[in-house]
């Protein structure tokens, strides 16, 4: 209805029966929920001003929403404060109570190397560069599309960029709608989850509101990945430089990535025979006399040490920068992020210059160390069973399973996660800050950990916890797989009529009744089927599940690895397209590794429970 002049608007409290939290689900008394206020009114009117019309005069439905729902019309191109100041630019939460801050150098920084590293791609070339000191960039991230191209640049080959939704030539190039958004954005969240991102609390509808500190956490997290995923003995077997003395490989290993990093940034600091050593990406920076030196031994021909006679430290920074850029590595860092010693922008900056320039001397043949090249299966489950148990939220994060399990804090949380409430805290160890377990401790909290899983009819057969503290990569990855599977099934009870416990025998029915109701040939006899190599099977599924969402066009024949991995890459990304959460790669189910598979298809399952 139309107001009269000077006509306040009333507003009905109640809430619509469709509409309910979107964080929680939950209902919301209206007895309880704040009045809207008539700022918060006006605030909407301006909105329905701002927004751009065609020729003559009206917008689409769907228009209307996005640019309501966005509420960002008027904020997208306003400026974010004075990058290198302190300042935060404080952004609302999901509740009038909650705010965020977002640090400009970091806003900045992080749209840079998008810019740098997306330019023109085929399908969002046009839309970059965006502005480095606005908000553009939460509003760009809405659709999903950017998020995908930046987890592909950062991790190749993570998704199957043919299934994803783009404004295309039949449409007109018309923004993709909401429907679209929330599939793209189920990838975005899948495909970050399963190259260990820590993605805790984002959801896809939260990208699509264009929260921005969620968003802007999201690109941090995809951005170091990206950037920490080189640091790898077996990409870089020199990495064995970096021992301490008596130190083993087993014990080096051990460290996280950017644990290596340091230890990387002192052996240069110790070569260039400067007294100086980092210990931290902050405070131990900041008066770039570090940098200097760490520049100046890995490029002596253009970085000098003359920035370490300047007294002015602003200064200081900025002709550290100078030199990095003369070796194309000026990225993340400004002089003022130097000196407020931003530990993730530090972070980067100090990956970039690893994975460019290492400056570390190849191995001789007599030299190399074992690596330890276990077997393929092993390595593969390990990696799928890592990122299960960081999706759970473990503290702290798990690099390598076989370690990180060893004085069993991590494996307790994880069985607290899949049981609720089946750990007596009090029974159980922890390290102190930067100090480990004694052996004593490690084995009293694996075997508690061996002992509950008995408890919950797990198969330990011969397991003890000291098998578990020696890292035995057999008995680990069984104890972490039966736990796994544990929570799998827990999940497919909890969705199935009757809330009975699902076998692998159900699951096997399950798929083969969904393709053949779909009249379609193929079936699977066990999770060791041969046949699942091509993909086919799983294709079946997905398009008996989401009707139309497999365009078989697409799809290989399956006559060699490289048709059936094209074919099982498509499956994951539209499993993911579908909101399945899925850890496997395709060479897992080329491979048909049997707990892999199993995962895949109980993914699936979980989308059309029995």
């Amino acid at each position: 209805e139309l107001l009269k002049p000077n006509q306040q608007p009333t507003i009905n409290k109640k809430p619509s029966n469709h509409h309910h939290h979107r964080h929680h689900g939950s209902y919301q008394d209206p007895e309880k929920v704040s009045p809207i206020h008539q700022e918060e009114v006006m605030s909407l009117v301006s909105r329905f001003k701002d927004m751009d019309v065609d020729s003559k005069g009206s917008i689409t439905k769907q228009e209307a929403i996005t640019a309501l729902s966005s509420g960002r019309n008027k904020s997208a191109g306003k400026p974010v404060g004075i990058p290198g100041k302190k300042n935060r630019v404080i952004v609302q939460g999901s509740n009038s109570n909650i705010q965020h801050g977002i640090l400009p150098d970091e806003l900045s920084a992080f749209t840079s190397h998008i810019n740098s590293s997306l330019a023109g791609d085929s399908d969002i070339g046009d839309r970059l560069p965006l502005p480095t000191t606005t908000f553009q960039i939460f509003d760009e991230a809405r659709d999903g599309l950017i998020l995908c191209k930046l987890i592909n640049d950062c991790v190749p080959d993570t998704i199957d960029e043919r299934v994803l939704n783009k404004p295309s030539a039949k449409t007109n190039h018309k923004p993709i709608n909401n429907f679209q958004m929330t599939e793209n954005n189920n990838i975005v969240i899948s495909s970050a989850k399963a190259i260990g991102c820590s993605v805790v609390n984002v959801g896809a509808s939260d990208i699509i509101d264009g929260r921005e500190h969620l968003i802007l956490g999201l690109i941090w997290q995809i951005i170091r990945r990206g950037l920490l995923s080189k640091i790898d003995i077996k990409l870089h077997p020199e990495l064995y430089r970096l021992l301490d003395e008596g130190e083993t490989l087993d014990e080096f290993l051990r460290l996280p990535p950017d644990q290596i990093l340091l230890r990387w940034f002192n052996y240069h600091l110790k070569a260039a025979k400067w007294s100086r050593r980092v210990k931290n990406f902050s405070k131990d920076i900041c008066d770039s006399e570090n940098y200097t030196v760490l520049l100046n031994q890995l490029m002596p021909d253009h970085c000098s040490r003359g920035p370490l006679q300047q007294t002015n430290i602003e200064q200081r920074a900025e002709e550290v920068l100078q030199n990095a850029e003369k070796i194309g590595c000026r990225k993340f860092l400004t002089s003022k992020s130097i000196l407020a010693g931003n530990p993730k922008l530090n972070l980067a900056f100090v990956a970039n210059l690893f994975n460019t320039y290492p400056g570390l001397e190849a191995l001789e043949e007599s030299e190399r160390p074992v690596i330890e090249d276990f077997d393929a299966e092993g390595e593969r489950e390990a990696r799928v069973f890592t990122l299960w148990l960081n999706s759970l939220n473990v503290d702290p994060g798990v690099y390598n399973l076989f370690e990180d399990l060893k004085d069993g804090t991590v494996i307790l949380q994880a069985f607290d996660k899949v049981i609720p409430g089946c750990v007596t805290w009090r029974r159980v160890s922890r390290p102190k800050e930067e100090q480990e377990l004694s052996r004593f401790k490690c084995v009293e909290n694996t075997n508690y950990a061996v002992e509950l899983g008995q408890a919950n009819r797990m198969t330990l057969v011969g397991v003890q916890g000291a098998d578990i503290v020696d890292g035995t990569k057999t008995l680990v990855l069984g104890l972490v797989w039966q736990l796994m599977r544990k929570s799998v099934i827990a999940t497919l009870a909890s969705l199935s009529k009757g809330n009975r416990e699902v076998t692998d025998s159900d699951m096997i029915r399950w798929a083969n009744d969904r393709v053949r109701g779909a009249g379609k040939h193929s079936s699977m006899r066990s999770f060791k089927d041969s046949t699942l190599r091509t993909g086919h099977f799983y294709l079946d599924l997905l398009d008996a599940l989401k009707p139309g969402y497999v365009d078989y066009s697409l799809v290989y024949p399956g006559k060699d690895e490289d048709e059936c991995t094209l074919n099982n890459k498509l499956a994951i990304s539209i499993a993911r397209k579908a909101g399945a959460l899925i850890f496997v790669v395709p060479e897992d189910l080329v491979e048909v590794l049997p707990r892999l598979g199993l995962t895949f298809i109980a993914a699936l399952m979980a989308l059309a429970p029995l």
